[in-house]
């Protein structure tokens, strides 16, 4: 999608009952080149309609992508990333822009300093990175953006759309060994974090706790006595049964390895002095009367390991 051409671009952005929606407009000069092929020159040439539930074939796709590549204008750009991104929703584009070398594309748009744009492409990237075959091209990306999820503002849209992509890429264990120097910063984050970021942390801890490589990393991560906040009988459901399953699936990876957790040398203010401890167990054995059968259930689990 490289090169510089002679094509003149317009767009103009129509915002429909309140969704990111747009019809960008392209104007030609001369006759517009795609993957080595010429094409005739069109006037006002609609790339998207105005229809959110419409699907974009392989050559507005094209289009699309050589105007986020090509304009400067961040209105233009937020907007091209808006409609890529709904589009990348659909698992025949995602094939698709894989294919016209779209992912480096939008990946670059991560270096942004307009926090919207930069908003937008992790959005992007986090549809495109469902597709398994698309993330070898993304996993360039984790480690830049672990960096700002780690130091962006806190609770913010970014911040949530950055955890997105890292959850999407971390389903699988083979790119999770890049995690391994942020757990203690995501813990923090979870910590620290309001209900919506909460939720999205620990779903990324989840991925990584149901793999026995990452255990120790895990364990040995630095957390603040505040985690155990997480196994509050009054804690929301969604946090406090994301917190239990990620107990029990780190107890499951030491059954798998022949390891006993109190048997781990561990430093102290570790993870797992404060999972191995007793404040910890004494809140397991109070959550095995919660009125919740599923809190419940998962607390009678980790209860007999203490």
């Amino acid at each position: 999608m490289g090169g510089t051409r002679d094509v003149g671009w317009v767009a103009s952005g129509l915002v429909l009952g309140g969704s990111p929606c747009y019809r960008i407009y392209r104007l030609t000069r001369g006759p517009w080149r795609g993957r080595g092929q010429p094409r005739p020159s069109r006037s006002a040439e609609d790339i998207t309609d105005d229809s959110c539930h419409d699907i974009l074939n392989e050559e507005q796709l094209e289009k699309l992508l050589y105007l986020l590549e090509s304009t400067n204008n961040p209105v233009i750009t937020e907007r091209a990333l808006v409609t890529l991104g709904n589009n990348a929703a659909f698992s025949t584009n995602q094939a698709i822009i894989r294919e016209l070398s779209g992912i480096p594309i939008v990946g670059n748009k991560i270096n942004s300093l307009n926090q919207s744009i930069k908003e937008k492409a992790l959005n992007a990237l986090s549809n495109l990175s469902v597709n398994v075959e698309n993330q070898p091209k993304i996993r360039i990306y984790v480690r830049r953006v672990c960096e700002d999820v780690l130091a962006d503002s806190l609770n913010s849209a970014m911040q949530l759309a950055g955890l997105r992509l890292l959850t999407n890429m971390m389903v699988t264990n083979e790119y999770q060994y890049l995690l391994g120097s942020y757990i203690t910063g995501l813990f923090h984050l979870l910590s620290v974090g309001n209900g919506s970021t909460k939720v999205q942390v620990l779903k990324l801890l989840l991925n990584l706790s149901e793999n026995p490589a990452m255990t120790g990393k895990l364990l040995s991560a630095q957390v603040d006595t505040s985690f155990l906040s997480l196994y509050d009988g009054q804690m929301a459901n969604e946090i406090l049964l994301r917190a239990l399953t990620m107990f029990q699936n780190i107890n499951n990876c030491l059954k798998v390895e022949g390891r006993l957790a109190n048997r781990l040398p561990f430093a102290e203010g570790s993870l797992f002095f404060l999972l191995y401890g007793e404040k910890c167990a004494q809140r397991m054995k109070a959550l095995v009367r919660h009125h919740d059968v599923d809190v419940k259930e998962k607390a009678l689990a980790i209860k007999p390991t203490f």
